[in-house]
């Protein structure tokens, strides 16, 4: 986490010249009440993103009505119908795929951009200057985070720390696999880089496909970077605490992108050591009365005040939350063990849809 302290973000820029063109990837399954909002943000970019592409892996609640409607209003929105979704693909990374196999061969940009996300109008252009700045040649934008309410403001933030004591900050580019971090909401990288490494085939039955595919890319060589972008985009990842506690474990646990079980039970153990357990340690030690002169307490102190400062550096990636936020440290512990529990299942859901495990048969 030390390492990553420092990181830099991604800042509002000006379209750089040559920077070549983009296409926009929208995977979408059910999102007639999101899409629209991110569809609305990526029409008021500039014309250096030449297509945007909504990939639909088979919604029935009128997503392509919503989508249609769009394409009538600019030709660069197209509809495609990627139903069904093959034995031994999850239906996101199937829509990604059949993006990118529809996007313009003369393209040099990817972008990946999920249906909940609303990007602001200097996106893109800030994206290929960011892009110019570092040399890189993908890298993903962490949106700011908008909360449901009290009850998720409480919850989301202890299970961002988790990713945030096992991976580190948003700031850093990686070289190794181990060191990825990724967020698939907003993500950029060149076309032929993609399929040069066929990194989305690489997470066909993952089920936190944004590391897979950022792992895939660093084991073929190519450098990959996370920013925060909050200015650039927002998202509102969950409807309510109940859909964020159902849902987002699944991807938080990173069991399948390749994490090699010693690393996946180490960050098992950092987290419920470092970062859920000191402070119900302390809670405890001081409502039973205990010593508070020993090693342990202290220890347990030290770590309890370290997560407050977490807790203060992460205020940033969200939207005003309200005081609840501050309540998240209390949620560590269930937090923990759901992630634990998560790591463990061997049978995920998805909006009716069984997600297919790494390993499971093509």
């Amino acid at each position: 986490m030390a390492a990553t302290a420092r990181g830099r973000a991604i800042a509002p820029a000006e379209l750089p010249s040559g920077a070549g063109s983009v296409v926009a990837i929208v995977p979408v399954l059910d999102e007639r009440e999101r899409v629209g909002a991110c569809l609305e943000g990526l029409v008021r970019q500039p014309a250096a993103l030449e297509a945007i592409l909504v990939v639909d892996g088979g919604s029935v609640d009128g997503t392509g009505d919503v989508v249609r409607a769009f394409a009538a209003r600019d030709r660069r929105v197209r509809l495609i119908d990627a139903s069904p979704v093959p034995p031994g693909w999850n239906g996101k990374v199937w829509n990604l795929a059949c993006g990118l196999a529809a996007s313009d061969p003369a393209a040099t940009w990817i972008l990946t951009v999920d249906a909940d996300v609303r990007p602001e109008p200097q996106l893109i252009a800030s994206l290929l200057a960011h892009a110019r700045s570092t040399g890189l040649e993908a890298f993903s934008a962490a949106p700011l985070l908008e909360l449901s309410g009290p009850a998720e403001a409480a919850l989301h933030p202890a299970f961002l720390a988790t990713i945030v004591y096992r991976m580190g900050l948003p700031g850093n580019v990686a070289t190794r696999p181990a060191a990825v971090q990724a967020n698939g909401q907003c993500f950029l990288a060149r076309r032929d880089v993609l399929l040069r490494t066929a990194a989305f085939d690489a997470a066909r039955a993952s089920r936190c496909d944004d590391y897979t595919i950022a792992r895939a890319l660093v084991r073929a060589g190519v450098r990959v970077g996370f920013f925060e972008g909050g200015r650039l985009a927002r998202v509102r990842m969950y409807d309510s605490a109940r859909d964020c506690w159902r849902n987002w474990p699944r991807s938080l646990a990173l069991r399948d992108a390749g994490t090699p079980p010693a690393q996946l039970l180490a960050g098992l153990a950092e987290v419920l050591l470092v970062q859920a357990l000191p402070l119900a340690i302390v809670l405890a030690t001081l409502a039973c009365g205990a010593r508070t002169d020993s090693a342990l307490f202290r220890l347990n102190l030290a770590l309890a005040l370290a997560r407050l400062g977490v807790l203060a550096g992460t205020r940033r990636a969200y939207a005003p939350p309200g005081p609840a936020y501050w309540l998240a440290a209390f949620a560590d512990l269930p937090a923990a063990l759901r992630l634990a529990q998560a790591t463990f299942a061997t049978r995920h859901v998805w909006r009716g849809r069984t997600l297919v495990a790494e390993g499971s048969p093509a």
